[in-house]
């Protein structure tokens, strides 16, 4: 066996330890009819690396150990290679690293990760991804990947630009999400299209709200709104339930957004009763008919959620008039769950005029919208069918599953507090020639 030295108890004339791998831990214990392998086992601290070759015994019942899933045995070393040794960690691992200072934890996040909390909550993670893969693919979906490198549109944050070697003074923009393209994937023909997107904005950190963050995206073609909410929560409710979590109400309960501000006072609202908090119940609702447009300032408009939905049928002429733009409502949807918002989308304008009618709301002149949405609207005139989707955010959800208050116990390398990457020193300054080659000048 290899893996990590957890812990070493020297009893005299037996050394025992706790050997540490990926599935779990394992009692080892050197005899001391060896002394050459029990002098080389006295050497052993926490978290050294070795491989250990040994006899598995079945341990008496008195000596059973019932928190450890190998508690009913242990293995009596015969040869121990020390692969590695390790300095003394900055902090315990085997205990709640919860606790320790966050900027700590996340310069050393590799050692914080091999704690027992991180560990689940990463196959959480990953069990989730693929029980929803299976599910959507189930359902005739194609997984589909869309660029990283794309151009700069409004989608509700501050994007984040990257600089064009080959075309000074023009940038790229990372995606906000994968929006314009799962829509002009569904004018390319692809009528369920899914992909787990990594996403980027440049907004406010909080608990749950990071500069990156996953989604499982889905669109559909030839739907309406109740076809795209049905078929995510049969999603959602196989794949948590496969998982062995608990679902309070089924189907989930629907909201109005004006029924969820008169009764909660928020869009995302948590219905558990302590009880189910205690018994790590999820209790999902959806959000709908959300008002498609507020005030940007005392003379424009800007969209609430996402400027490429659908108004419901009874505002599509208001829409399309512009008239009466505070009262028109949008085929928006959010799926919240313990209080969180953990998925929204919504049906999609499809046709051209309904997008342009969007941006005219929000003040565009005709310029404008060419230079922002021009191929979308080119796109639309080669006979685009009516679609829809939503995007969930990967990590929300971990979060509810794994009863966690912060986005960075569930992501592998998360951002700190201040804007700043995890083990490594970003962001930070480029060469001389980096910036020269990018065609940028920094002002000091």
């Amino acid at each position: 066996m290899q893996g990590w030295v957890r812990v070493r108890r020297d009893m005299g004339k037996l050394i025992f330890i706790d050997l540490r791998d990926r599935s779990g831990i394992i009692q080892v214990v050197f005899l001391p009819n060896n002394k050459e392998l029990l002098a080389l086992a006295d050497k052993l601290r926490p978290e050294f690396v070795v491989s250990i070759v040994g006899t598995i015994n079945k341990r008496p019942e008195k000596m059973v150990n019932p928190n450890l899933s190998t508690g009913t045995v242990e293995m009596v070393a015969q040869e121990l290679e020390i692969i590695n040794e390790a300095k003394t960690l900055p902090f315990e691992i085997d205990k709640d690293t919860s606790i320790i200072n966050e900027d700590v934890r996340l310069q050393y996040r590799y050692l914080d990760l091999r704690s027992e909390r991180l560990q689940k909550n990463l196959k959480l993670r990953s069990g989730f991804i693929q029980k929803a893969r299976e599910f959507l693919f189930q359902e005739q979906f194609t997984e589909i990947e869309t660029p990283l490198l794309t151009k700069s549109t409004p989608e509700g944050s501050r994007d984040f630009v990257i600089p064009s070697r080959l075309q000074p003074g023009k940038f790229f923009a990372l995606p906000q999400s994968p929006q314009q393209y799962k829509q002009l994937l569904m004018v390319a023909g692809f009528e369920r299209y899914f992909q787990i997107a990594r996403c980027m904005r440049d907004e406010d950190l909080r608990a749950d709200r990071g500069f990156e963050h996953t989604q499982i995206d889905v669109e559909m073609s030839f739907v309406e709104r109740e076809d795209v909410m049905s078929m995510v929560e049969a999603m959602m409710i196989q794949v948590v339930e496969v998982m062995g979590f608990k679902i309070k109400q089924k189907p989930f309960p629907r909201v109005t957004y004006q029924e969820a501000m008169k009764k909660y006072g928020a869009d995302k609202f948590d219905l558990r009763t302590t009880a189910d908090k205690e018994q790590n119940v999820l209790a999902y609702a959806w959000v709908t008919d959300f008002p498609f447009f507020k005030k940007a300032d005392e003379s424009g408009w800007t969209f609430t959620h996402n400027p490429f939905s659908q108004p419901l049928p009874e505002f599509l002429d208001d829409h399309l008039k512009g008239k009466n733009i505070e009262k028109i409502l949008t085929s928006q949807y959010d799926l919240v769950c313990n209080g969180f918002e953990v998925g929204g989308g919504s049906i999609r304008a499809h046709k051209p005029e309904v997008l342009e009618a969007t941006y005219k709301t929000m003040g565009y002149k005709d310029k404008e919208i060419q230079a922002s949405i021009g191929h979308m609207l080119e796109a639309f005139q080669y006979g685009t069918p009516p679609h829809g989707g939503i995007g969930f955010g990967v990590e929300r959800n971990i979060m509810n599953l794994a009863g966690e208050d912060y986005l960075r116990e569930v992501q592998a390398f998360p951002m700190t507090s201040s804007g700043r990457t995890a083990v490594m020193d970003a962001p930070s300054e480029l060469s001389k020639e980096q910036l020269k080659e990018a065609h940028i000048k920094v002002a000091k």
